[in-house]
């Protein structure tokens, strides 16, 4: 029987027993910042009172990196001093684009410098598992983060985090750095322990379902 069969009460080794309450909420990682979260909800009422929420937490600037849905009318209309970064992919697995890395990121350290240390950037995809956590450590990592430790505060503050496009980040990373095979190699074994460590794919599918059980009951 695979995680995502189980019983929700009996299973031991999600980080959190009741994941949904992460999907919309506001996660800051810890000694940056950036803060990751789900995106905001489809009802003018619910997304402005979401939005209302970042602003009063100081946010700046809004990466949003789902392809299937953008925000940018919508927080141009309401908070028009919000910077909002859209750069969609598919959330299907593999690997991801160094573009993708590089657009994004490059737009964020640019926020960031012309800002100063008043900048905070949420990234958000749609539930805030994979695609906007591994932004965030894309980011982290231009920032000058050790790859772990970035992973780490990232799963710290939002435990349904997954980050399962970390590979795609530090390969381009490392290939932006100019980095020896042998180094990146080192940073890829050292990711493959800690996904194992901290139930990486055995608790993923589990964590998507009952996010989606929520979805389906605000729909």
């Amino acid at each position: 029987m695979s995680i995502s069969d189980q019983n929700p009460e009996t299973v031991t080794t999600s980080p959190t027993t009741n994941p949904a309450e992460y999907w919309r909420r506001l996660c800051r990682v810890e000694g940056s910042p950036l803060y990751v979260c789900g995106d905001l909800p489809h009802a003018d009422s619910a997304a402005a009172e979401q939005l209302n929420e970042w602003v009063d937490e100081g946010i700046t600037s809004i990466v949003d990196v789902r392809i299937e849905w953008n925000d940018a009318s919508r927080v141009k209309r309401l908070h028009p001093q919000l910077r909002y970064i859209w750069n969609g992919v598919d959330d299907a697995g593999g690997d991801q684009a160094d573009e993708w890395f590089d657009e994004v990121v490059e737009e964020v350290l640019s926020h960031l410098a012309a800002t100063g240390e008043s900048a905070k950037v949420v990234v958000h995809c749609h539930m805030g598992i994979n695609r906007g956590p591994s932004m965030a450590f894309a980011i982290l990592l231009a920032l000058g983060w050790e790859p772990i430790a970035a992973l780490d505060a990232i799963r710290k503050a939002r435990p349904i985090a997954a980050i399962i496009y970390a590979d795609s980040a530090l390969r381009w990373w490392h290939d932006r750095r100019g980095s020896t095979d042998d180094e990146l190699d080192t940073d890829l074994e050292k990711l493959f322990i800690w996904q194992m460590e901290n139930r990486i794919q055995s608790d993923l599918h589990w964590v998507i379902s009952r996010i989606r059980l929520a979805e389906d009951d605000a729909a």
